[in-house]
This record gives C-alpha cells, sequence and structure tokens, in this order.
C-alpha cells in the first residue's frame, strides 16, 4: 500500500475509485463503503482511501481526541483489505479553507484521476464542510466520474457511527461495541517488560502499554481474547493503572493467557475486549490482590471453557 501523507502535491496514473472519510474503528458502516470500494478495484481501477491528518474534530478544537485505532491500527487495516493508496491529506488553516468545487476538481478527478466516488450520506469536505454528497452529484458529470453514495447501517435501530462506538466503548459495553464494529474491539501492540508481579505470584501476565491516542474503556477487568502467530488465546485483561501495586499513571493492558508458557516479550499481539467482568479495585495488600486474581482467573476460565482457536 502506498501511503501519502503531509502533502497536497500527489498524483496517480491509472484511474481510481476513492472513498472519503476519518474511517475510525471500521464499524460496519466503513466496511459496507470498502466493499463496494473493493468490488470497483476488481474491475482494474486503484483503490484510494482518502482520509484527513490530524482529523478534522481534532483540527479544529485544537484538543488531543482520543480515537478507536491508533494510526499503526488504520495502516494494518487497511493494508489487509487490500487498499492500494492512503491519502493522509494535511489539515491547517489553508487546505480547510479549500472551496470544496475545487477539492472535487483538483484533487479527486484532476489528481486522483478519479472514475468512482465512494461515500456516506454524511460526507464533509471544504471550508466549513460545505461540500456534500449533493455537490458529489453535481460535479459527477462535468467531471467525468460515477458517485455511489451509501446508506447508513443500522443496529437495534441505531445508526451505527464512530461517535456511537466512542461512546459504547467509554461505557464498557464491550458487546455491543463488538455489533457496531462486526468483531471485537481490539487493542494492538508490542509486548514491553512490565514489573512482572504476576508472575512472582504465579500468574504470568503480557503488557501492552497503548498511546494517549488511543480509547479505552473504563478501568477493570474485562474477558478478552488475544492473537498471537495465528492462533487466538482465551484470556482475562485489566485495563488500568494497577492501584495496589504501583502509583505510576500509565494506562496499561495487562492480560493472563490461558494455556500459555511463551516468552512473547518484543512480540505484536492483539487483545481483543470481550465483555467486562468487573470493575478496576484497590486492594489491601499483595495477598488480597492475589486471591482476587485467582478468582477472576477462575471465571474466566468458566466464560471461556477450554481449547484454542486456529486462525
Amino acid at each position: 500500500m502506498q501511503i501519502i501523507q503531509g502533502t497536497t502535491d500527489f498524483s496517480l496514473s491509472h484511474k481510481s475509485v476513492v472513498t472519503i472519510g476519518k474511517f475510525d474503528g471500521i464499524h460496519l458502516g466503513h466496511q459496507k463503503l470498502f466493499e463496494r470500494v473493493l468490488a470497483q478495484k476488481e474491475k482494474g481501477l486503484t483503490a484510494v482511501i482518502f482520509t484527513f491528518n490530524p482529523a478534522p474534530e481534532a483540527f479544529f478544537s485544537g484538543k488531543e481526541m482520543q480515537e478507536l485505532m491508533s494510526r499503526e491500527e488504520k495502516l494494518a487495516a487497511f493494508e489487509k483489505l487490500g487498499i492500494d493508496v492512503l491519502i493522509e491529506f494535511p489539515m491547517n488553516r489553508e487546505t480547510a479553507a479549500t472551496e470544496p468545487a475545487y477539492f472535487v476538481r483538483e484533487y479527486l478527478t484532476n489528481k486522483l484521476k478519479a472514475a468512482v466516488i465512494i461515500a456516506g450520506t454524511d460526507i464533509s469536505f471544504g471550508d466549513k464542510g460545505a461540500g456534500n454528497a449533493a455537490l458529489l452529484r453535481e460535479m459527477s458529470e462535468a467531471c467525468g466520474y460515477r458517485v455511489e453514495i451509501i446508506d447508513k447501517v443500522s443496529v437495534g435501530g441505531e445508526e451505527v457511527s464512530s461517535t456511537l462506538v466512542r461512546e459504547t466503548v467509554g461505557k464498557g459495553d464491550m458487546k455491543k461495541a463488538a455489533l457496531l464494529l462486526g468483531s471485537p474491539y481490539p487493542v494492538c501492540g508490542v509486548v514491553a517488560h512490565g514489573r512482572q508481579l504476576g508472575r512472582k505470584l504465579g500468574m504470568p501476565t503480557v503488557n501492552l502499554l497503548p498511546g494517549r491516542e488511543k480509547l479505552l474503556p473504563p478501568n477493570g477487568v474485562y474477558y478478552s481474547n488475544v492473537w498471537f502467530d495465528g492462533t487466538c488465546y482465551p484470556a482475562i485483561s485489566n485495563v488500568g493503572y494497577k492501584p495496589t501495586v504501583s502509583d505510576e499513571r500509565t494506562i496499561g493492558v495487562e492480560t493472563y493467557l490461558y494455556d500459555f508458557t511463551e516468552e512473547i516479550y518484543g512480540s505484536e499481539i492483539i487483545v481483543e475486549l470481550l465483555e467486562h467482568k468487573r470493575a478496576e479495585m484497590k486492594f489491601d495488600g499483595v495477598e488480597a490482590l492475589k486471591a482476587q486474581m485467582r478468582k477472576d482467573i477462575a471465571e474466566g476460565a468458566a466464560y471461556h471453557g477450554t481449547g484454542q482457536l486456529e486462525k
């Protein structure tokens, strides 16, 4: 996948199919768009995702925004989908003020040679977000592209959106988040060295330290899965600060894997948070913590049953 970032000076040599959006979380609505993009790729068009960096909400608010997916997670997901080109369009005062019709003519038509443009009903681009689905349709004949506007997907009577997924994850409702995303909510990263307290207590764990930009559910214990080297292992995870044993204020995801004895420091894993079990607690001491960990692990074993899944 070719990544074009930090510049407005880009050009493709072949006709393309382009979809525009922020694509945080890759929920069911996004997946519907990508299905149409990949269908056009099969007809010979270059598959292009056009997104913005920073995200418009972060740029206009001036605040750091937590997202459902880190940039690394997005890149991996787009690569796996089979996207050919990712445009990370730079958001600054000048580009944010781009006249919408100019945006369509210059960037989508002239530079990207869009033969098909696919977008959701809430598409927004250009100065003050004035560019929309109606403008894409209006300009399609003159600019020589075909436009597909994809209706939103609903689950349980609610329209699926990144905002809804963020609200759901923020409440710790991981089962609903999985329904909106089409799969469990993932936390990806490289296994870091912790304080090895779990190992000392006879319950070794693996630690992920996602960046501040990654949205995590409320601190607490979650039933989980861990994907490592193509295999899914049942697990149980703690999201939080480890209040009993540390004053550090770095949020991590500490996970116990069932039937697993390998050393995987420095390895990439995916932790899927399946369901909230209990809130984070502070115990009177290590022995009380150890007793609760044993209880959590036993209840996690009952939740999962036994066995591993081959991916």
